[in-house]
């Protein structure tokens, strides 16, 4: 973050000629460029919204850009997340688009943070940078970077994108409202799923990364009108662009005149999931049973309730023989079908959605329950290779 009264940073002659297209706006110009370089902004995210999102701001001459994500390319992200390539399957995301911006871009700096985005690390994580883009998929990471952004007032460049629809705002408590304003409580944790069970449209994120990569500028520069107080929704089906006024909550929790939240919180438990391992597919190792653990346990005869939690159109993909098709949402509405008498394993694609089924099950008194880690995916790549990986 630039320090109050320190001089801007100069341009290079070959600075100039790459920026010249902004230079020539008379509301950038030379000084708003110098503005950009001095600038710095952390990418929460960098799949499908995080990928424009720092294509983008890289090729714009942002000075310093943090990355932060966890996961690793797989080419079931090359779909709609145009940072990656096949040449980076299995690699970090973070050092794979850390190589990609600055391929664009080797004038500005990009540091990367390979680990979860969480309460602990957040403050750490985030104090060297001016605002905050969201390129996330879940709601605990969203109600994060809020909190984080109202107590360090730091701007929230919000954005999310589901099947074919997606919304874009920006979040700054000083100015308007933020978050927890607009969505003062979490959806159901049935509903609060990434867009890897509900699919998404592959130029969707493009298009809704792009505008908040957009926005970001504008606030970066003052310049024009940021979406603080409006929520955008776009509709790539409709080819539809609607704007919805939002006003500041006095009694938010968080930025209300009497704030309750003073720092950071589980915002897991707060958007009622389970506590997970940050491992990808995992319930946590007490919950979990692994593809080759579960073959074995079928092969003995085990007496087994296999449960899957996918949406039925999946079941064209990949199933697994014998388990009882209950879509997650319709989960805690159909406990009575189970039969507590036995062994439930829980199933899904990746080990996601089953992770969350877990929490419903576990919460309603079910006790023997196991995790399916890593789902049909674990399965296809450890015991039965005939499956596809989706």
């Amino acid at each position: 973050m630039r320090q109050k009264n320190a001089p801007m940073p100069t341009l290079s002659t070959a600075e100039i000629i790459r920026y010249s297209r902004h230079i020539l706006l008379p509301e950038v110009g030379l000084a708003g460029q110098q503005k950009l370089k001095a600038a710095s902004v952390l990418i929460v995210g960098t799949g499908g919204l995080g990928s424009p999102i720092a294509l983008y701001l890289a090729a714009a001459g942002v000075g310093r850009i943090g990355l932060v994500d966890y996961d690793v390319v797989d080419s079931s992200n090359l779909q709609r997340q145009i940072i990656h390539g096949e040449s980076r399957l299995g690699s970090p995301k973070v050092e794979s688009a850390r190589a990609r911006m600055l391929d664009v871009n080797p004038h500005i700096q990009v540091d990367v943070y390979n680990e979860p985005f969480t309460s602990k690390n957040a403050f750490r994580i985030a104090e060297p940078y001016d605002l905050i883009m969201d390129g996330t998929d879940n709601f605990p990471a969203r109600y994060l970077i809020n909190d984080l952004c109202v107590l360090t007032d730091k701007p929230y460049i919000y954005g999310s994108i589901s099947c074919f629809d997606g919304q874009i705002s920006v979040f700054h408590a000083e100015n308007g409202p933020c978050y927890r304003c607009v969505f003062p409580k979490p959806p159901a944790p049935e509903l609060a799923l990434s867009g890897g069970a509900a699919g998404t449209l592959g130029v969707l994120p493009g298009t809704i990364g792009t505008i908040q990569a957009a926005e970001a500028i504008k606030v970066l520069l003052g310049i024009g009108k940021p979406l603080i107080g409006k929520l955008m929704l776009y509709s790539a089906l409709d080819m539809s662009f609607d704007f919805i006024t939002l006003r500041k909550n006095p009694k938010c929790p968080v930025c209300g005149n009497h704030p309750k939240i003073t720092a950071l919180i589980n915002y897991e438990e707060f958007c009622g999931l389970p506590a997970r391992s940050h491992e990808k597919g995992s319930a946590g190792e007490e919950w979990d049973i692994s593809a080759t653990e579960l073959a074995k346990r079928l092969e003995q005869g085990n007496d087994l309730y296999l449960v899957d939690v996918r949406e039925p159109r999946e079941l064209e993909i990949s199933q697994l023989k014998g388990a009882k098709l209950i879509p997650l949402g319709q989960l805690a509405s159909r406990l009575e079908e189970l039969d507590s008498t036995k062994e439930i394993i829980l199933i899904c694609k990746a080990g996601v959605r089953s992770a969350y089924a877990l929490g419903i099950l576990t919460g309603a008194g079910f006790c023997k329950v196991k995790n399916l880690k890593g789902g049909l995916n674990a399965w296809a790549q450890t015991v039965d290779a005939s499956l596809p990986v989706y």
